[in-house]
């Protein structure tokens, strides 16, 4: 059991990409001022969960199926890349919304997306539902930590360091989104 849990942890850990996403999360706490990193991660936590269990049902009742919903993500997660290269904002945030920059983007898709929903239902194939589990409830808790040290980690970094990593993170995202895209729509074909 343990093996299965570990297997589950690195796999749910590379796809989550929490550290990855760090200059896209110091991005979205500048413009919103702050992060609410438990309300964050715990969202994150009850996407992962609730799909685990119900994710083939909940995407059948919606009338759609895994490749459409990662497309849906990936378009997302594209318009984030593009933000980040470009220094653009395309999601304004409203000041009256800053209870859900929590939820949109950074639970989901940012934390939760198409890429750690999909790859949990595809490990219920291969791995018991606790071990599972377990595997996500190990990387909620990096998930929390690194939340909760970002702003010592953009302190240390600088702005100089920062900005660097938002452009290179931004290919990163920009390559996982057409990745996604031109996987899922080959796949819709």
């Amino acid at each position: 059991m343990f093996k299965e849990i570990l297997s589950v942890s690195l796999v749910l850990f590379s796809v989550i990409d929490i550290l990855g996403s760090l200059p896209v999360v110091v991005d979205i706490k500048n413009r919103a001022g702050s992060l609410q990193v438990l309300k964050t991660t715990l969202a994150a936590g009850l996407l992962m969960l609730l799909f685990l269990v119900i994710g083939d049902s909940i995407l059948h009742l919606l009338g759609t199926d895994v490749n459409s919903f990662a497309i849906a993500g990936a378009i997302v997660i594209l318009l984030i890349g593009l933000e980040m290269v470009l220094g653009i904002h395309l999601f304004k945030q409203n000041p009256d919304e800053t209870d859900t920059t929590s939820i949109v983007p950074l639970a989901f898709p940012l934390i939760a997306g198409a890429g750690t929903l999909t790859t949990i239902l595809s490990l219920k194939s291969e791995f018991s539902q606790w071990s599972i589990t377990f595997g996500i409830i190990i990387n909620l808790a990096i998930v929390y930590v690194v939340l909760k040290s970002c702003g010592w980690i953009e302190r240390r970094l600088g702005h100089g360091g920062l900005s660097v990593l938002r452009k290179v993170f931004g290919i990163v995202l920009l390559s996982i989104a057409v990745r996604l895209l031109r996987t899922n729509l080959l796949e819709q074909i």
